[in-house]
């Protein structure tokens, strides 16, 4: 295992300053190697250090204009600082440069779902799903783009399939009730809400929705 590896396994055991030691030694060692510089900027945007990270992952697009998850990274230090257009142009970079992993893809779908352009981060968020079938939060955001922009349905079937990797999403159970009330199906949207009331008793939206479809039942 060389020093990369063993910073990035520190940094998972939460061992910060070790892990930062080691990176400073990988940066010392090879000064015209972009990685050090983006695992430097990996542990800064770790520590909510964003103005120190966004320099290592600048100077390491300095070094390698093509270092792909040095975009990806700076994209995550401008999403933290809510600079999303900055953010939306340096995921789209990263992917440009050939970085194709979901989270790439989902963080530029969120980004633009911030913006409140849904259907231009459909595709990138259906892309993470599809590259990450499993990953829950980004099945649920692609719902609800899907459903924001009026793909009912298929919104529907997204967040079912939330619900089979996580049975207790109390936020899939109110989105996929709203999408039976799309469909005109009170007592199917009746039962979600209260589902999303039984796993989350404080859910303002579902306890609204549950008390509007029984009015409406009446």
């Amino acid at each position: 295992m060389d020093k990369v590896e063993q910073g990035i396994a520190l940094m998972k055991e939460q061992k910060l300053e070790e892990a930062a030691k080691l990176f400073n030694e990988v940066i010392e060692e090879e000064p015209a190697n972009p990685v050090g510089y983006i695992n430097f900027g990996n542990l800064l945007l770790h520590m909510n250090d964003l103005d120190r990270a966004e320099n290592f992952f600048s100077k390491a697009i300095e070094l390698d204009d093509q270092a792909a998850t040095a975009y990806y990274g700076l994209g995550n230090v401008y999403f933290e600082q809510d600079k999303l257009i900055k953010a939306k142009n340096s995921f789209q970079k990263a992917i440009d440069v050939g970085l194709e992993e979901a989270d790439v893809y989902f963080m530029l779908g969120l980004t633009l779902q911030h913006q409140e352009h849904e259907k231009l981060a459909l595709p990138f968020l259906q892309r993470a799903t599809e590259l990450n079938p499993t990953d829950e939060i980004a099945l649920f955001q692609y719902g609800l783009a899907l459903a924001q922009t009026e793909y009912i349905d298929l919104a529907q079937q997204t967040l079912y399939r939330v619900l089979e990797i996580d049975p207790s999403h109390s936020d899939a159970h109110y989105n996929i009730g709203v999408t039976y009330l799309f469909n005109d199906d009170a007592q199917q949207a009746l039962e979600h809400f209260t589902k999303a009331l039984e796993i989350q008793p404080e859910h303002s939206l579902a306890a609204n929705g549950k008390a509007a479809v029984e009015e409406m039942l009446k």
